[in-house]
């Protein structure tokens, strides 16, 4: 019988780059993310859409996984021409680790599969500060500091914008960490985001200004015409959005005072050419029912 397991993917909402410092952030986990559909069999074999496994590779052989046949598969129904920035090596690894326990009948409490998946992600990636690990293995929305258990928060009515181009993560978290003004932003990025709550649309916008300021600092291209598109359409209906991540293209998260506001900054995004994401606040690393799931990962 084939089993079928699903961890999401996240757009971080506020402290990026500081969290690599152990600050904390905020991070939204979203139903675009990594099934994975295990059947057995006498070898083991792993299948990926993208031909890249070293990631699920690796959580495997990091568990006692038994022989079978994995297929991972992108989740959630958004087919777009690259990547989004939204977590999905992260996701990949978790959903392995905690279908591997699965079949195992090993805990599958979030701090077992952490405790897993979070060595292994750090390992191959060579770096990260765990908090996509932890968006795909508690899901919903929190605040994720490294070394404590993530704690859930308020979740937003986040609208998730896709700039039409992917960046890479790694390069631009090198050049901050050899930046000599850290300290002063990992206070500020701090400070908004433990008073984040009190008014988020106001502390989205702060926050981004703080990372703008920071990149242009340290010399990370973190601005694109897309994002400032992205930001000024947000402002013009009323709202707040920035970059999600590391910046550079992938995705914006915004906030607007309405559904009225939501829905005419939706409008003017798509006018623009720019992809808003369908996306929903989802639920860690689970086993899904096939029953309710169509051809495609989506439910019915």
């Amino acid at each position: 019988m084939t089993r079928t397991f699903v961890a999401p993917g996240k757009v971080v909402v506020a402290g990026e780059y500081a969290v690599v410092d152990g600050a904390p952030a905020i991070v939204a986990a979203v139903d675009l993310g990594v099934a994975v559909d295990v059947a057995p069999a006498p070898v083991a074999s792993v299948h990926t859409p993208h031909g890249d496994s070293r990631f699920v590779d690796a959580a495997l052989a990091a568990t006692a996984a038994p022989p079978a046949r994995w297929v991972f598969r992108d989740h959630g129904g958004a087919h777009l021409p690259s990547k989004p920035g939204l977590g999905g090596s992260a996701s990949a690894t978790v959903v392995a680790v905690h279908a591997a326990r699965a079949l195992a009948d090993e805990d599958l409490a979030p701090q077992a599969v952490f405790a897993v998946a979070d060595p292994v992600h750090r390992a191959v990636q060579g770096s990260g500060s765990g908090i996509d690990v932890a968006a795909s293995t508690w899901g919903g929305t929190l605040r994720f500091r490294r070394g404590e258990v993530p704690r859930p928060v308020t979740d937003l009515p986040l609208v998730v914008v896709w700039t039409g181009h992917s960046a890479q993560t790694g390069p631009r978290v090198e050049r901050y960490q050899a930046w000599s003004g850290r300290s002063a932003f990992v206070a500020a990025s701090t400070a908004l985001v433990e008073g984040f709550d009190a008014d988020p649309m106001a502390a989205l916008r702060e926050d981004g200004a703080l990372l703008v300021a920071m990149a242009a600092e340290a010399g990370i291209a973190y601005r694109t015409p897309e994002l400032d598109r992205i930001v000024a359409l947000a402002t013009a209906h009323g709202g707040a959005a920035k970059p999600s991540g590391a910046g550079g293209g992938d995705c914006a998260v915004a906030l607007l005072p309405d559904a009225e506001a939501t829905a005419a900054f939706v409008a003017a995004c798509t006018a623009d050419g720019l992809v808003v994401l369908a996306t929903r606040t989802a639920p860690g690393v689970h086993e899904e029912d096939a029953a309710t799931l169509d051809p495609q990962g989506a439910r019915r």
